[in-house]
């Protein structure tokens, strides 16, 4: 169980970064307003960019995550977040602006859609709607340390809108490192497309047990493999029942 919930507090910062850019951008939107000279137009542009880019991500990103998984989504979400932040910080004019926000928009919309979906298949049922609150949870803490951190900047001679954004580079930083080496692989995912094994040992890590037959058995007769054959006949024992290298397709 400390397992899995710690996987969803790792998962949730994708969710994080997006109430933190929500946040920024609405402070941050009267110093670059007041440094370029937007037109009314141009500044609801640069505001809505970032929705532009989730909305759009968002039409496929479950059928990508179905092809390739959810946790390489999940990396490029968090490296999504890296570029465009940087981008945001050296942003020369609007357009790259807006180019930077296009980016930090693709994050968000993977981030918004993968991470309660991996936190619902890597979640023991028995709190999983408990964790399934944490991506809300990490939305608002995002957007209040955000407004935390405008104000503070906002009380300093020359406010740097570019910081202001560019600090996003940071977190996403951190949420890179925790994706690449600490985020498994769904198990339910792995387990859609056959690769038996491993999904019995990321339940293994995650629930802190050598057995999860019985999961295993209900991952595999709700994705419906095997066609009719009951529950009973895909019941996955022990580890060391296992052969090595073997898939367990019984």
């Amino acid at each position: 169980m400390k397992g899995a919930t710690l996987v969803a507090i790792a998962a949730c910062i994708g969710n994080f970064l997006q109430g933190w850019d929500n946040a920024t951008i609405a402070g941050a939107i009267i110093y670059i307003n007041k440094d370029l000279k937007l037109q009314s137009s141009v500044e609801g542009l640069v505001v809505a960019m970032s929705l532009i880019g989730a909305a759009a991500i968002t039409t496929c990103s479950g059928t990508i995550s179905d092809w390739l998984g959810r946790r390489p989504m999940l990396i490029m979400s968090s490296v999504l977040y890296f570029v465009s932040g940087l981008v945001m910080f050296w942003s020369p004019n609007v357009y790259v602006l807006c180019i930077g926000r296009l980016l930090d928009g693709f994050g968000i919309g993977l981030a918004v859609t993968l991470g309660p979906l991996y936190i619902s298949e890597t979640a023991p049922s028995d709190i999983r709607g408990m964790l399934n609150t944490l991506p809300q949870f990490a939305g608002s803490g995002g957007m209040f340390l955000s407004y935390c951190m405008i104000f503070g900047m906002s009380l300093t001679t020359s406010p740097s809108w570019r910081l202001m954004l560019g600090i996003l580079s940071i977190p996403s930083l951190l949420y890179f490192v925790l994706a690449v080496f600490y985020l498994p692989e769904s198990p339910r995912w792995l387990v859609s497309k056959g690769k038996m094994l491993e999904a019995k040992r990321v339940l293994q890590r995650l629930r802190g047990r050598e057995d999860v037959s019985g999961e295993m058995a209900l991952l595999t007769e709700g994705l419906g493999i095997g066609g009719e054959t009951s529950i009973e006949e895909y019941i996955i024992g022990p580890a060391d029942e296992l052969a090595d290298g073997q898939e367990s397709h019984c």
